[in-house]
C-alpha cells in the first residue's frame, strides 16, 4: 500500500505570506512526498479577502485546491472567478445562489478526492447548518469519489471536533482553520479520519494572528476602530501532512508541520 499524502496549509495572511509560500511550495511538496496541496487563502490579499491574481499565483505555485471562509466575499471582483474556478471553494453551507462552489472532486494521480469547505455555526456570522450541508453533499456525490476531505472554518474547537467525529466514518481527512493558531492534537479519529483542530497560519511570526501587534492591542485596549494591516518580517508556514491508505481510503496519519524563514 502506497499512501496518498496531502499537505493542508493554514490561513494565508497577506501578500507577503503568499509570496513566501509560493517560492517554497514545490520544494516542500518534494521534501514530504506530497501528492496534493490544499490551502485556506481567504485572507491572502490586501487588506483581506482573496482576489483572482492571488489565487492564480497559489495554483501556479503548487496549490491544488483553495478553501476559504467568512471573508471569501470581501472583494466583489473575485465573484465571477469563484463561479469559473472549480478548485477555489467557498463555504458549502452558504446559500446555493451565492457565487462559487462549496465542493469539488479533483483527480490527482488517478485518485478522486471530494474536497469540501464548510463554515462553523458557533460565534460566527449566521449560515446554514454545517452538519446538514456536509451530509447532503456526501449523499449527492456518493460513488463519484475515492475519499473525502473537509476544511471546517470555525471559531469553536468543540464544534470542529464534533463535526469531524460525526463524519469520521465517511470523511478521511478533516482539519480546522480560522483561528490562525496551530493545535497539537493531530490524531486519527475512530481509526478512519485523520484530523487536527486547527492548521495554524501562513504569516508573520512577529504578529498577532498575522496582523501587526500594535493594531490589535490598540483595538482591544480602547475598543476603537483600528486598521488591521498584515505584519511583515520572518514568515512561517503552518499546516499538516495527512496520509490516506489507498486500499481502504481511510485516513491513517496526521502530522503538523511548521517552517520559518525570511
Amino acid at each position: 500500500m502506497k499512501p496518498f499524502n496531502i499537505l493542508a496549509l493554514g490561513d494565508i495572511c497577506g501578500p507577503e505570506a503568499t509570496k513566501f509560500l509560493c517560492k517554497r511550495l514545490w520544494s516542500i511538496r518534494r521534501q514530504y512526498g506530497v501528492s496534493m496541496v490544499v490551502a485556506n487563502a481567504e485572507n491572502c490579499a490586501e487588506p483581506n479577502g482573496i482576489d483572482k491574481d492571488s489565487a492564480i499565483s497559489l495554483f501556479e505555485s503548487g496549490v491544488d485546491v483553495i478553501t476559504t471562509g467568512n471573508h471569501v466575499y470581501r472583494k466583489s471582483s473575485v465573484f465571477s472567478y469563484l463561479d469559473d474556478e472549480k478548485n477555489l471553494l467557498r463555504p458549502l453551507n452558504f446559500p446555493s445562489s451565492n457565487p462559487g462552489h462549496g465542493s469539488v472532486i479533483t483527480k490527482i494521480d488517478g485518485v478522486r478526492v471530494l474536497c469540501m469547505n464548510v463554515l462553523g455555526d458557533a460565534y460566527m456570522d449566521p449560515s446554514g447548518c454545517p452538519f446538514e450541508a456536509v451530509e447532503k453533499e456526501l449523499d449527492r456525490q456518493e460513488g463519484n469519489y475515492d475519499f473525502a476531505l473537509l476544511d471546517i472554518h470555525a471559531e469553536a474547537t468543540g464544534e470542529k471536533k464534533a463535526i469531524a467525529y460525526n463524519f469520521s466514518d465517511r470523511i478521511s481527512v478533516c482539519f480546522g482553520t480560522h483561528t490562525h493558531v496551530q493545535t497539537s492534537d493531530a490524531q486519527v479519529l475512530d481509526g478512519k479520519c485523520a484530523y487536527i483542530t486547527d492548521l495554524g497560519m501562513c504569516g508573520a511570526v512577529d504578529s498577532i494572528l498575522g496582523v501587526k501587534k500594535e493594531a490589535v492591542i490598540h483595538k482591544m485596549k480602547t475598543k476603537m476602530l483600528s486598521r488591521f494591516d498584515f505584519a511583515s518580517g520572518e514568515m512561517c508556514i503552518e499546516g499538516a501532512i495527512f496520509s490516506v491508505n489507498t486500499d481502504t481510503w481511510h485516513g491513517i496519519s496526521c502530522k503538523n508541520i511548521r517552517i520559518t524563514g525570511e
